[in-house]
Parts: C-alpha cells; sequence; structure tokens
C-alpha cells in the first residue's frame, strides 16, 4: 500500500496548527488567570462609597486569594460595553442590558432582597401629589429616568404606557435621565421633576437611610416583580474565575463580615439565579421592541 507523501504532509501541518492553537490558549487562560479581577460597577445608593466598596474590594481579595480591581462608570451602556470587548471579568448591571445582550453573558449570582432573587419598578410623585395612581395620569408632566438601560427607571414605565395606548415620546412635556435612582428620588423630592421611575429597593432602602428624602415622595404604583439586577460574567471567562468568584459571593452570609457588607447593601445574600428570572423583561423587549 502506498503512503501519499501530500496527504502525510498535510496531517503532519494540520496536527502541528493544533497544537499550537492549544498552547495559545493555554498561555491566554494562564495570563487571565494571573490578572485580577476586574469587576465593573455604576453608582449605587450609599452615602460613602467609596469607603463600603474599598471594604468589599479588600474582602473578596482575602477571600479568592487574588487581586481584585473595581471599576467604576456612571452608567450601564458604559460597564456592558467594557464586559463585552472582554475589558471587565464581571460586573453588577441591569436585567434589561442581561437579556438584550444573554449570549455573550453568563449569570454569576442574583442579590436576595427581603429573602427573594427579585424586586419592582416604583413609580413616585411629590408626597403632596395624592392624585395620581398610574402613569398614564401624569400626561404632560416632567418625568425622570434613571437610565436608558434599565428595566426599572426606564422600560417598565414606557412598556406600561404602550400598554394603556399612549406613546412614551411624546406623552410627556418634558423628560431627562438623572443617571442613578437616588437621584430620581431626589429630583422628585426637590420638585425638579413631578414623577419618576425607580428602582423600588433602592427606594425601600433609602427609606431607612434617609426617611427625609423618600418622606417628600410617594409611592403612586408598583409593577410587577422582575429578577432582581444580576451580577454577569463573560461568556468566555476562564471558569475557574468564574467558580471561585460565584463561590465567594453565595457564602458571603455564613462569614460575619461577609454579613455586614451585605447589611450595608440591605440584601440578604446571593443566589446563582436562573434565566427564567428575566422573562418578564425579555417579554416587555419582545412585545414592544427597543426604541
Amino acid at each position: 500500500m502506498s503512503v501519499n507523501p501530500v496527504r502525510v504532509l498535510l496531517n503532519t501541518i494540520a496536527v502541528l496548527l493544533a497544537a499550537l492553537a492549544l498552547a495559545v490558549s493555554g498561555v491566554a487562560e494562564s495570563r487571565e488567570s494571573a490578572g485580577p479581577y476586574r469587576v465593573g460597577l455604576t453608582p449605587v445608593f450609599l452615602d460613602n462609597q467609596t469607603s463600603f466598596l474599598r471594604d468589599w474590594e479588600e474582602y473578596l481579595e482575602r477571600h479568592l486569594d487574588h487581586p481584585v480591581d473595581f471599576l467604576q462608570r456612571q452608567t450601564y451602556r458604559e460597564i456592558t460595553e467594557l464586559l463585552l470587548t472582554g475589558q471587565l471579568d464581571a460586573a453588577w448591571i441591569c436585567g434589561y442590558p442581561f437579556v438584550r445582550h444573554r449570549d455573550a453573558l453568563r449569570l454569576l449570582a442574583v442579590p436576595l432582597f427581603e429573602g427573594e432573587p427579585l424586586y419592582r419598578s416604583y413609580l413616585i410623585v411629590p408626597a403632596a401629589d395624592v392624585e395620581t395612581r398610574s402613569v398614564a395620569d401624569l400626561k404632560g408632566r416632567v418625568f425622570a429616568y434613571s437610565d436608558p438601560d434599565s428595566n426599572s427607571g426606564f422600560l417598565v414605565p414606557r412598556v406600561e404606557l404602550r400598554r394603556q395606548g399612549y406613546d412614551p415620546r411624546r406623552f410627556f412635556a418634558r423628560t431627562f435621565f438623572t443617571w442613578s435612582h437616588r437621584d430620581v428620588v431626589s429630583a422628585v423630592a426637590d420638585g425638579v421633576a413631578q414623577a419618576g421611575a425607580v428602582d423600588g429597593y433602592v427606594w425601600e432602602t433609602l427609606s431607612h437611610t434617609h426617611p427625609e428624602l423618600t418622606g417628600a415622595t410617594r409611592v403612586a404604583w408598583t409593577s410587577q416583580p422582575f429578577g432582581f439586577p444580576p451580577l454577569v460574567a463573560r461568556a468566555d471567562l476562564d471558569r475557574e474565575r468564574f467558580r471561585r468568584l460565584q463561590g465567594v459571593l453565595l457564602e458571603m452570609p455564613a462569614d460575619p463580615e461577609g454579613r455586614r457588607l451585605l447589611q450595608r447593601l440591605n440584601l440578604d445574600g446571593f443566589s446563582p439565579g436562573e434565566e427564567g428570572l428575566f422573562a418578564g423583561i425579555a417579554a416587555a423587549m419582545d412585545r414592544f421592541g427597543e426604541e
């Protein structure tokens, strides 16, 4: 039986290329494993946010036995872009961008608020407004949104208007973005806006820490429950890095220092979560589309 030298050469080249690809992949994974965990965040409601983030960063570093770098940006879109381009390993974002980019992202952990991985959108108005019962009562008013990639602070009120037959682009006299849920509350409390949409978890937490702020507002309407804004990772994140980071987050309630950090966030802990939690957001996007 004769041997085709050309075929032998081609097979040899194919084996060498496969080995080279595995070697390059191994080097890339080794470099990723050696680098710090890069975690993205947007502004939260804490008064001393810098102090909290430093404490949480140090906590994660001790339990991971590995460096951790928190990176903050003002908007969900900035953080999501850094995540999608591989400049972050994980990030705490909203369910809205998670659903939009679910093929490129993986659930890392879903916070537990009052024992559940759920939250609601609140429609808030000044405390003196005792008549408003729904967003449809606000025609011609000034309305504050939090972020264009926020489910509770943008998508929910617009979907509710569409459900009732209104065009959200023409319904209000003026709208603006505050770029944080706390600032939506402040805008309504200070009379800068006549109403706003806010993350119910943020409003409830502020009602404990700053009752004078939320006391100047009234919750006029609450949405159905949605999956709590999740921590997500890049889909291509090294599996061991993913497993270790998720494990530390899930075990925080069992650790005294972890519990103290969670209390500062007004959270009970983290759960692994499941994509079904975000079915309501996906349904709204599918039904009404993205503007």
